[in-house]
């Protein structure tokens, strides 16, 4: 597969390059990217009579995933927020209908970088921690902060509104039909109960959809990129706080005694001037573990359809901690 890959993105950069010499050196698929298949190569042509390098990704759609998302829409998104204040990686070239790769893909420049999800909870002393937490969720609100109209993504993503709470809800619930193989009533039970908790949405700001430390980059202790933009759209920015406070993924995301879910808030809120009603945050969390237990159940029916080399199990103990946390 990586000889057929080196020859397709040859032929696709040639054109893009106007260099029928071009070469691609180094293809790697890469560990990193659970959703997609990510491919590290470097590429050598000439511009002008001059000699140019670079180092590329490709980002492929798999034949299955535990995600369905759209190239076309994560293109356009990077590409509204490259000089913004948020940096993002660099998208050269969109393939959306699968053409040139045989699936639809981006290539972008591989920027340098550590992406290490365990950034919070490794090795680092306390207090290094802490600020990386500080610098980690300053980005969050950085992209709850841009001007969403003015970049432009007003033209390429719907804006609910005040019901974005309910818009999230339909997407998942629509996407739960799509993909379950069993009743599962659990996931009707919470369902019902997030219909008639919803909150209402006091704003509409880019969400990121599945911001954390491993969807970064990091130089030493900073923050130099966002990755990993494939579930962004509009809504209500406490999505991304009900997902970064969730305690199903609490190793990522706090140092216990030293940065729990109360210090990431006020931070986020004394950045944003946003305010985060505690009920509308646990209405949150609770969509946050139905939005996990959604990927195992689309991952389950990819590998039922022969596309997913991967296994899933019933997600039983999300399902757990959402009963849970809708009992308390």
């Amino acid at each position: 597969m990586t000889d057929v890959i080196a020859r397709d993105l040859t032929v696709w950069l040639a054109d893009e390059l106007h260099d029928p010499a071009i070469r691609v050196d180094g293809l790697r698929r890469t560990s990193v990217g659970y959703s997609r298949e990510n491919w590290v190569f470097d590429a050598t042509w000439h511009d002008g009579g001059e000699a140019r390098t670079g180092a590329f990704i490709a980002r492929r759609d798999p034949v299955g995933s535990v995600l369905e998302t759209d190239r076309r829409l994560e293109f356009g998104i990077l590409d509204a927020l490259k000089d913004s204040a948020v940096p993002v990686p660099r998208v050269r070239w969109l393939d959306a209908d699968g053409v040139r790769l045989g699936r639809p893909s981006i290539v972008m420049d591989l920027a340098d970088g550590v992406c290490d999800y365990m950034a919070l909870n490794g090795s680092r002393p306390l207090e290094r921690r802490v600020a990386i937490a500080h610098r980690l969720y300053d980005r969050l609100a950085d992209i709850h902060l841009l001007d969403w109209r003015a970049l432009g993504l007003g033209e390429i993503l719907e804006d609910p509104g005040g019901r974005a709470p309910l818009a999230a809800l339909d997407h998942w619930e629509a996407e739960l039909k799509r993909v379950r193989l069993e009743p599962e009533p659990e996931m009707k039970l919470v369902i019902a109960w997030l219909r008639r908790h919803a909150p209402d949405s006091a704003v509409t700001t880019l969400v990121h959809g599945d911001f954390k430390p491993g969807n970064v980059l990091m130089q030493g202790d900073e923050v130099t990129l966002v990755l990993d933009w494939e579930t962004a759209h509009l809504g209500d920015p406490l999505e991304d706080i009900g997902w970064v406070t969730n305690p199903l993924r609490a190793g990522e995301h706090r140092i216990p005694g030293a940065w729990e879910p109360a210090d990431l808030i006020e931070r986020w809120s004394a950045r944003t001037g946003f305010t985060a009603d505690p009920a509308a945050v646990r209405w949150w969390n609770i969509l946050a573990n139905f939005k996990q237990a959604m990927t195992v159940l689309t991952g389950k029916h990819a590998f039922a359809d022969g596309r997913f080399d991967r296994i899933l199990h019933e997600p039983v103990a999300i399902y757990r901690l959402f009963l849970t946390l809708i009992e308390g």
